[in-house]
């Protein structure tokens, strides 16, 4: 095997990766081609299934918040997916402010791109505003947010130096030639949309062009590049659970592309994550969508709109306070009120703050399914 790039020698002790551009050339075995073919086949299923959903919009958000909420935690942030949205739906939760808005701005990042009239291209601009959007706060207030580095940064473990670290990507020189190239390949549409997509994401965590966030960054782009290269119509399938699960050989397959220059192994680990992910979020729509519809039948035999117009509102953040019902329907409190109490009498809601005042229900069946973690094989280890 060729690596795919030079390791340059530096004055000052150290060596850094310079990586070439893409496409590299890769040995398209039969192995690795049925891992693409099956890929292809679950997410052209979940890009089938997303466009048939009644409501498709019910589950984006949801999902949004999920994958927000794993990429997170591969940094270090603790909050979890019921904490975000019972935040988000204005209940008190023991969990840092920090932590919430480390994750907050993951979602802000991806509605802020894919809710503009026009959908734009993946640029350099266009990372220079989600690395600012991610880092926005006092975690990233070092990181010098929505600029690429001009220092040398490096991989390695706490208290590691230049010269001690794992990996060292290509000087502030030659970082933005390889951006250059990077940003070009972008919409080259010579490869497999995935394969694309699997080198794609090699190539920027190789390049590494922020002081900090650039796994954050990193996995962003993978949702965008999904939609907004008509892959999937919304961002309803997400990696961080796969890469966060599957942490050891995440990093050792990448390692493995600049060191020895095996893309075969890289290309399989993130199929199977592709094909792992696809078959999850098909799964847990199907039963949210089930679950909606007989709630919603439920509903419509009271013959009350209001009924089915909060469980639209719930579908799309199961924690809920009376306030925030009445806001949204457009109705006097006492109103909303006993359309929230018919649901807690039908099991919809569960009444879960313990207070008198300032109730927070939530939608636990719903929840649930949210939360539950991804259905990776048992002999995933083996696979990747």
């Amino acid at each position: 095997m060729t690596i795919p790039g030079r390791f340059v020698r530096d004055p000052r002790g150290y060596r850094y990766f310079v990586p070439s551009p893409l496409p590299p050339r890769v040995a398209w075995e039969p192995g690795l081609l049925n891992l693409l073919s099956e890929a292809d086949r679950r997410i052209g299923r979940l890009a089938g299934e997303g466009r048939r959903l009644p409501n498709p919009h019910l589950l984006v958000r949801p999902f949004v918040r999920r994958e927000a909420v794993d990429s997170s935690r591969i940094e270090g942030a603790q909050a979890t997916l019921g904490e975000l949205l019972a935040a988000e739906a204005g209940a008190a939760v023991d969990r840092s402010p920090a932590d919430l808005r480390e994750v907050g701005n993951y979602v802000v990042a991806i509605e802020t791109v894919l809710g503009r009239p026009r959908r734009p291209r993946i640029t350099l601009a266009l990372v220079r505003e989600l690395h600012r959007i991610l880092m926005t706060g006092e975690h990233g207030a070092n990181a010098s947010p929505g600029r690429f580095r001009d220092v040398q940064n490096w991989i390695g473990p706490p208290l590691s130096t230049v010269r001690t670290a794992s990996y060292v990507p290509p000087s502030p020189g030659e970082m933005r030639a390889c951006l250059l190239e990077w940003q070009r390949s972008v919409d080259d549409r010579g490869l497999p949309p995935l394969v694309h997509l699997a080198m794609l994401h090699y190539q920027f965590e190789a390049i590494h062009p922020f002081l900090d966030g650039n796994g954050r960054v990193g996995r962003l782009l993978i949702v965008l590049f999904l939609v907004l290269h008509d892959i999937l119509p919304s961002p309803l399938l997400y990696l961080s659970a796969y890469f966060d699960a599957t942490r050891a050989a995440y990093h050792a397959r990448l390692r493995a592309v600049s060191d020895t220059g095996d893309w075969g192994s890289w290309l399989r680990y993130f199929l199977k994550g592709v094909e792992i992910q696809a078959g999850d979020a098909l799964n847990r729509a199907g039963r949210i969508d089930a679950l909606l519809r007989r709630w919603g039948e439920e509903a419509a035999r009271s013959g009350l709109g209001a009924d089915r117009r909060l469980i639209d509102f719930v579908a799309i953040n199961p924690f809920l306070t009376v306030k925030r019902a009445a806001a949204h329907l457009g109705v006097a409190f006492t109103t909303a009120q006993r359309a929230v109490e018919r649901l807690a009498k039908r099991s919809v809601l569960r009444e879960v703050s313990g207070g008198r005042r300032d109730r927070v229900y939530c939608a636990k069946e719903l929840l649930a399914i949210l939360e539950e973690p991804p259905s990776l094989p048992e002999n995933l280890a083996d696979l990747v």
